[in-house]
């Protein structure tokens, strides 16, 4: 099929470039010129593996082809997916503008039918809203257009994103019309062989089951934080409570590991859009609420762990820190919790030499002329004369480092685990001082800094 893609973001460039690869014939519209030639080109600035491979791959072949000419994009595809960003606004409902422009678009050049595909992140009734506008764009302009608008959610976790993409474990399409299911079908066919992985539904139901599913896995992470929180309390280790639940089929192991907080480009923005979907439509948001306080509170954690080990006192202190991406295999910087740590530390005084693989540059312009901030090549280069390691991404090369080495390199060998990258009791026959997360390591403390592990009354 021709298809046209309407953003060639994080989501939008992997679905061009993974429907380019099964034989359709792709374009990717974009309005910034600079990124369109670079993708042309065969550069691509995302990191995610296995993507530029694949760009490239679209570009040889000749089914990939990236433009800034909307009129182009709008006549090429008998599909049109758009895949533009939707970010939140002050009051956290999601900004439609992109999505709305390209609408705009389509009522002024298309003159055939046309089927557009919200592949977006969209508030519920966005497909309403969508076709309200381009029928009122239609008759401003006087013209005549056959559309339908189509919900199909993307479900990509940032690091697998081409391989959720490539095998899908459900493929959401919310549209009205058997015509246009049978050609959503036809579109999605070369990743539905082994099973049907499609479920049609209503287009209102599509648009929710994106929001559901991000609230529900944010929901786990929050609950796990929480009851980590607890095992610090009560003495009790984090990680036996997390196999114990986990082997529970009902529960199981995904998305139940405590650390300093969730963020990326997704579950922040989405739940604060359902959130305020929820007051729109006059529904109680307690539970969304929660996970969302839960998790700002957890990105407080690690900082908060830090001061009370050092008395409060953490100015001239520096700190070697690994990772900054909020999860690993990607570079994406947005609401990491690293950037809620980095800047607690430079208010308090301290200075920070960090290391990520993939990051860096995110992470350099976002603060381009903070001198308390290091970025150093490797992760050795951050440790020696540092006061503590600080781990808030579990990349790979993190979890069997040269523990010697960090013990000649550190000022004193204490470490403070984000991510709950190793065991406590190894740890401390190695002589360090590791306080992870939840692992009951409050008694590791001197009474008169243990207070911050306990609840407030107001809590």
């Amino acid at each position: 099929m021709k298809i046209s893609v309407f953003g060639s973001g994080y989501v939008g460039l992997v679905q061009a470039a993974v429907l380019a690869e099964v034989g359709h014939d792709v374009v990717c519209m974009d309005i910034d010129e600079r990124k369109v030639e670079s993708l042309s080109q065969g550069q691509v600035s995302i990191f995610e593996p296995g993507l530029a491979a694949l760009v490239r791959e679209g570009l040889e072949a000749g089914r990939l082809h990236f433009t800034c000419d909307e009129q182009l994009a709008v006549q090429h595809g008998q599909v049109l997916f758009i895949a533009v960003g939707t970010p939140s606004r002050d009051d956290g409902s999601a900004d439609l503008a992109q999505v709305l422009a390209v609408g705009e678009a389509i009522a002024r050049y298309r003159e055939l039918p046309v089927i557009v595909v919200e592949k977006s992140t969209v508030p519920v009734g966005t497909g309403d809203v969508l076709r309200a506008h381009i029928d009122k764009c239609l008759l401003k302009a006087s013209r005549l257009l056959q559309f339908d608008i189509v919900s199909n959610p993307e479900f990509l976790k940032e690091g697998s994103a081409v391989a959720d993409c490539r095998r899908p474990d459900r493929i959401v399409i919310g549209c009205e019309r058997d015509e246009v299911r049978e050609t959503m079908r036809d579109l999605y066919a070369p990743f539905n062989r082994n099973h049907d992985r499609v479920l049609f539904m209503d287009l209102r139901s599509a648009e929710l089951t994106k929001y559901a599913a991000n609230g529900m896995l944010a929901t786990k992470i929050s609950f796990i934080n929480q009851i980590a929180e607890l095992a610090e309390h009560l003495g009790a280790d984090i990680e036996s409570v997390r196999l114990g639940i986990g082997a529970d089929s009902r529960i199981g192991y995904h998305f139940i590991y405590p650390g300093c907080g969730y963020g990326g480009s997704c579950f922040p923005k989405d739940m604060r859009a359902l959130i305020h979907t929820a007051e729109q439509a006059h529904c109680s948001s307690d539970l969304l609420q929660a996970v969302e306080a839960i998790n700002g509170r957890q990105k407080h954690k690690l900082f908060e762990r830090i001061n009370a080990f050092y008395q409060g006192d953490l100015r001239g202190k520096t700190f070697a820190l690994w990772g900054l991406a909020f999860k690993p295999n990607t570079d994406d910087m947005r609401d990491a919790p690293s950037r809620t740590l980095l800047e607690s530390l430079w208010a308090a005084g301290a200075s920070v030499r960090a290391f990520d693989p993939e990051a860096m540059q995110q992470t350099q312009l976002l603060y381009p002329d903070e001198p308390r901030l290091m970025l150093m090549g490797t992760p050795e280069s951050v440790l020696p004369g540092a006061d503590a390691l600080v781990i808030c991404t579990e990349w790979q090369p993190f979890k069997a480092p040269d523990f010697n080495l960090i013990q000649q390199r550190l000022k004193a060998p204490v470490i403070f685990d984000g991510r709950n990258l190793f065991d406590p009791e190894r740890m401390a026959d190695k002589g360090f001082t590791y306080f992870p997360m939840g692992r009951g390591q409050s008694r590791n403390l001197p009474v008169a800094q243990q207070t911050w592990f306990r609840p407030s009354r107001s809590a």
